[in-house]
């Protein structure tokens, strides 16, 4: 590798360690890597926790957070003089109304239940049992020849937890077949979809099955280098898979263990967005092809997949491709759902893919108050009525309804939120995360944003009249999915509440 683009590697790790994006620290990192000074403001100044330096309390606003009171709490913060920012997400809407102290440590606003699913040895993820450090997956992995590991993966149905719901030993066997002697895998843990803690949970609880999984991954697709790209704000889960990392010491150590923070930005979670980041530049999405498993990291065949699908694998290894495919309904194997919003107990719980919201909010302990809405799979999937409370929550049947399964974290609205409130602060979190590449989507997030914000005001149905031409931009026009889903939040509000956005004066809800 170039000495300039190993440089360049250490651009963002600097002005974090230093302490953020200033005109001090930006001379010092462009005296310490010969980075030119313009191109270290313009790549730190893309992420919130390099832009914004300095110890302070961070509000969630976010759908979940924000229906159990987050501005008042925001509001009160500033009232008092304690330094303070609203943020997109925080990963932690299961703790709604959620904030974050200086040190990135959790702040007592909301209860802290952090439910799961109670443990059972048969499930695949099974967050609530004892973590295994036995690593025998792995050893009967080192047994199999890299097809025999693909042919269980195949046979499991596995789909990448991520979102995308992509097939994993097609993914595998792409970096697998590439000639390029390097390869290297990255382990997706920048969990920032609104809604979604699951990953979470994972590192905390179960880092063992995670850091397995790697491992086991790394070796059908010939990787010597692994990396961790968790989420800056979330320290704790940092420190459980290092500490895990050392407890599986004796079974990895013949791989190399690298991690990277990220740095603030959600648009990150798309792979080669994140990839651009670990390579110290503005988290902007790449064109397709080529795609990562052809050229990623470095320009290397690298595999970028979730931490809930790593997780996986060692299951699928210990007790066959069938055993897991057997756990789904619907679709193949057990999924983690998180659930947040009206419900009596929020939480991540692991049911078969293809469960019902029913079945999902029976296990949270039943519906806080009268149900009317739901979004199933993060912001990006808009909002369903309750009538559709008994369809399979899985990747092909939600796409078949205009929504997503996405990253399953589900929010569920009971009759006192009001939908176009709700709709506007759906898209305020996409027009505050788009990257801004693509003009469609650096436009038209703001644009049906301040729509959304006009109509609240003024009531008038006209200020939305060009909403779905410009959703049809975005879904056109926009490079990542970001921009293509943006407008998700309005056209299914629309769609299933056109009384919320007819004429309306103060009083009018929903």
């Amino acid at each position: 590798m170039e000495q300039t683009g190993a440089n360049r590697e250490r651009v963002l790790e600097l002005l974090e360690e230093f302490g953020g994006v200033t005109p001090e620290i930006v001379r010092k990192v462009h005296e310490l890597t010969n980075i030119a000074e313009a191109e270290i403001w313009g790549a730190g100044t893309f992420y919130s926790l390099l832009r914004r330096p300095g110890k302070h309390v961070r509000v969630c606003t976010g759908l979940s957070c924000r229906i159990r009171g987050a501005d008042q709490i925001l509001a009160q913060l500033e009232a008092n003089g304690t330094p303070c920012e609203g943020v997109s997400c925080l990963g932690q809407c299961d703790r709604a109304p959620a904030a974050l102290n200086a040190d990135f440590e959790a702040m007592s606003y909301g209860p802290d239940q952090r439910a799961v699913t109670p443990a059972d040895p048969n499930l695949p993820m099974n967050l609530a049992g004892e973590p295994d450090y036995s690593f025998s997956a792995l050893a009967k992995a080192r047994q199999m020849t890299r097809d025999e590991v693909l042919a269980e993966i195949e046979a499991s149905g596995l789909q990448g937890r991520g979102g995308a719901g992509f097939p994993a030993h097609i993914k595998w066997r792409g970096v697998s077949d590439q000639q390029d002697p390097t390869h290297y895998l990255v382990c997706n843990a920048d969990e920032a979809e609104p809604a979604t803690f699951k990953d979470r949970e994972t590192m905390l609880r179960r880092p063992d099955k995670l850091i397995e999984g790697m491992a086991i991954a790394a070796r059908v697709i010939g990787a010597e280098d692994l990396y961790f790209y968790i989420r800056g704000e979330f320290e704790a889960e940092y420190r459980a898979v290092k500490a895990a990392l050392e407890r599986a010491a004796v079974h990895v150590a013949d791989f190399n263990w690298h991690f990277h923070r990220g740095h603030g930005a959600y648009i990150c979670g798309e792979e080669t967005a994140l990839l651009e980041s670990m390579e110290g530049r503005r988290g902007m999405p790449r064109l397709k092809p080529p795609f990562p498993f052809q050229k990623g990291f470095r320009g290397k065949p690298t595999l970028v997949s979730n931490v809930e699908t790593f997780a996986c694998a060692p299951y699928i290894v210990e007790r066959g491709g069938q055993a897991f495919r057997d756990h789904g309904r619907t679709e193949a194997g057990s999924k983690l759902y998180c659930i947040s919003g009206h419900v009596n107990r929020p939480g991540v719980y692991e049911l078969p893919l293809g469960a019902t919201l029913d079945e999902l909010v029976e296990a949270a302990g039943g519906y806080e108050g009268t149900p009317f809405a739901f979004s199933p799979g993060g912001a990006s999937a808009g909002f369903l009525p309750i009538s559709m409370r008994d369809v399979p929550m899985d990747f092909k049947t939600l796409a078949e309804k205009g929504s997503m399964l996405g990253s399953a974290g589900v929010v569920v609205l009971n009759d006192t939120v009001d939908i176009a409130e709700a709709t506007k602060w759906q898209l305020q979190f996409f027009e505050d995360e788009s990257c801004g590449q693509c003009a469609p989507c650096r436009i038209g997030t703001r644009y049906l944003h301040n729509q959304v914000i006009k109509y609240i005001r003024v009531g008038e149905a006209g200020k939305l009249q060009h909403a779905a031409d410009v959703a049809w931009e975005m879904e056109e026009g926009s490079i990542c999915g970001l921009g293509m889903v943006a407008a998700k939040p309005l056209e299914s509000a629309l769609k299933y509440w056109p009384e919320a956005f007819a004429g309306r004066n103060s009083e009018t809800k929903r």
